[in-house]
């Protein structure tokens, strides 16, 4: 019998495989956590003509140039009925006086104060509960002292979403545009992680949301029993919290860009270092699902670029390793720019492979520090 001679397969053949593999996953990737956000209709005014009274949170632990700053723009905002409870968290400046101040002017402003305690020390979950339980009403917005929204409508959108029983509202929490590239990266980061929990929600799966930038029912927070699952650590008051009481039919997205918060970036790498410590603990006590779906994601992006460098340096495989960079380039900037408009990040799509490939770079930084860091007080 006529055995027809084997073709060797050489190493380079089998990493070009790999690769084109990768890319197709990428690929999905990309199509599943992103172009949802791109394809999303932009939310009206006349969404809920209700407009049911809301509670605003602001946690403030020495905020005194924050709060005298942005506090007014949350306190002016176009909306019937609301009210505003800042949490004075143990602040040795003069927050309280600031607050104060601003009730002479504004009635609708409430302040509850968190005495130091020598006996017991605690996170910014302690703070989040204090205020909601001085709330008056049901619907609640969370933002954080250092935020702004970026218009006076901020309220009246995000409020909207409370709409055909919905129990949750995520916002998107941005970063003030400002030059330099670390401003950049910062904004690029924050957009990519936005676009995923919220393509996330949008498609009915919501694993998270950002404290600067959130809401939800106070009936829904006591029913969930609040933080009790997660009290013991230190941050996760908005996501975990979320990842816990998130459904298929609870959670709204709201992508207008009135509904939008701003803050200020860290000036310094070291600085967003430390930031992203904080955030990087909660990811590990995350669901199961959740957490398969964010090592996907970094699996995907990592595997494809580590079988890109092996290729270039094959030359039977550099023009076929360059033509699959450039197809899954093209197909990014297309889809981040549907997506990065949605949410008013319109300057980052143009270079989004750049900013991906420095992302990649520094996560590992993030991750190792994350290994020696012990937390503190809390901060946003």
């Amino acid at each position: 019998m006529y055995f027809p001679d084997f073709i060797e397969i050489g190493v380079d053949e089998l990493l070009l495989f790999a690769f084109f593999v990768s890319l197709i996953g990428i690929i999905i990737h990309y199509v599943k956590n992103y172009l949802p956000l791109g394809k999303m209709a932009t939310s009206s005014l006349e969404f809920n003509k209700k407009m049911e009274p809301v509670s605003i949170i602001i946690c403030a632990r020495n905020e005194e140039d924050n709060l005298t700053e942005f506090l007014p723009k949350i306190l002016v905002q176009d909306y019937p009925e609301f009210e505003v409870v800042v949490v004075n968290d143990c602040s040795i400046d003069n927050t309280e006086h600031v607050i104060d101040e601003f009730a002479k002017i504004f009635p609708n402003l409430k302040k509850v104060t968190i005495k130091e305690d020598d006996y017991y020390k605690h996170g910014k979950k302690f703070a989040v509960m204090v205020g909601i339980k001085g709330t008056k009403y049901d619907n609640l917005l969370f933002t954080d002292a250092d935020c702004f929204p970026s218009t006076a409508n901020w309220l009246r959108e995000m409020a909207a979403g409370f709409v055909n029983k919905k129990e949750i509202v995520l916002g998107y929490g941005a970063y003030k545009k400002e030059p330099g590239l670390l401003n950049k990266l910062i904004r690029f980061d924050t957009f990519t992680i936005a676009a995923n929990y919220l393509s996330a929600a949008i498609k009915g799966s919501a694993y998270m949301g950002v404290g600067r930038n959130l809401g939800y029912k106070k009936q829904l927070f006591y029913k969930e029993k609040g933080f009790s699952k997660h009290y013991h650590i230190t941050s996760g008051d908005d996501d975990l919290f979320i990842n816990q009481a998130s459904t298929n039919e609870n959670t709204n997205v709201v992508i207008s860009h009135d509904a939008v918060t701003y803050s200020l970036a860290k000036k310094s790498f070291h600085d967003w270092k430390l930031q992203k410590q904080r955030h990087l603990t909660t990811a590990p006590h995350f669901n199961s699902s959740s957490r398969t779906k964010i090592t996907l994601g970094y699996t995907a992006q990592y595997g494809f670029h580590l079988l890109l460098i092996s290729l270039i340096l094959f030359k039977t495989t550099f023009i076929a390793a360059m033509v699959g960079y450039f197809l899954k380039i093209c197909i990014q900037m297309i889809i981040f720019k549907k997506a990065s408009k949605k949410i008013n990040e319109v300057d980052l799509w143009a270079l989004s492979f750049l900013y991906e490939l420095l992302l990649l770079f520094v996560y590992p930084i993030f991750h190792i520090s994350k290994l020696f860091y012990k937390p503190n007080k809390w901060k946003s």
